[in-house]
C-alpha cells in the first residue's frame, strides 16, 4: 500500500516538473538537459521532427521559445471588461506551437496523427516541422531563413503572401527575436555534450 502512494506520488512529481517550463530558456543545452528523461526526451522528439521534415533543430526550438516561452498550456491574452469580466480571447492559438484550432486539426487531418496535442511537446515540434515545411515548399523561403519562416508562421501563408507582417510591429520584433535565438541555439547545440 505504501509502495503504490509513494509510487503515484513520484509520478505526480516528475508529471508536474514536465508541465513548468525549463528554467533556462536561452540555452538549448540546458533546455534539453532538464527534459531528457525516461518518459520525455525533447532532444530525440527534436531530432525526430528535423529528420522527418528537413528543419533544422534551432528553428524548431526558436520557435517554441518565441510562440509560448515553452509553456505547455499559453494561451493568448484575454480581454477583461470592467477588470473582472473574460472576454474572448485574441485567437485559438494553444499548447507549445501556439497552433490554432483549424490549423491544428488540418495537421492532424493530414499527418493521420489523430492523437497529438498541442500541449505535448514532442507533437508541438513535429507540428512545427510540418508547418515549416509546408511554407518552405508554398512560399519558397529556405528552411535556414529564419527571419521569413518566422513572419510566415506568425502570419500565416495567405498572411504573409499578401504582406499583412509589414505593418505589424510585433511581427517584425518577434521574427527579429527569432533569428537572434535561432542562431544562439545553432551555436550552443555545436558544443552540447552527448
Amino acid at each position: 500500500m505504501r509502495t503504490a502512494l509513494y509510487s503515484a506520488l513520484g509520478v505526480m512529481l516528475m508529471l508536474s516538473a514536465c508541465a513548468k517550463p525549463p528554467s533556462q530558456t536561452r540555452n538549448a543545452c540546458a533546455i534539453f538537459e532538464q527534459r531528457d528523461g525516461l518518459f520525455n526526451n525533447w532532444r530525440r522528439a527534436a531530432v525526430s521532427a528535423e529528420r522527418e521534415y528537413g528543419v533544422p533543430v534551432p528553428i524548431l526550438m526558436a520557435t517554441i521559445y518565441t510562440e509560448s516561452s515553452f509553456r505547455h498550456n499559453a494561451k493568448p491574452p484575454r480581454k477583461w471588461y470592467l477588470g473582472f469580466i473574460p472576454g474572448k480571447r485574441a485567437s485559438s492559438a494553444y499548447g507549445y506551437s501556439q497552433a490554432l484550432d483549424g490549423t491544428w486539426d488540418r495537421y492532424r487531418q493530414e499527418t493521420g496523427r489523430w492523437g497529438a496535442r498541442r500541449t505535448d511537446f514532442a507533437d508541438a515540434i513535429r507540428f512545427i516541422g510540418w508547418y515549416h515545411r509546408e511554407t518552405a515548399d508554398k512560399l519558397k523561403i529556405q528552411l535556414n531563413d529564419p527571419y521569413n519562416l518566422y513572419l510566415a508562421y506568425h502570419s500565416g501563408l495567405t498572411g504573409y503572401l499578401r504582406g499583412a507582417y509589414k505593418n505589424r510591429p510585433e511581427a517584425l520584433k518577434g521574427a527579429k527575436r527569432f533569428t537572434e535565438i535561432t542562431y544562439t541555439y545553432a551555436r550552443q547545440l555545436q558544443q552540447c555534450p552527448g
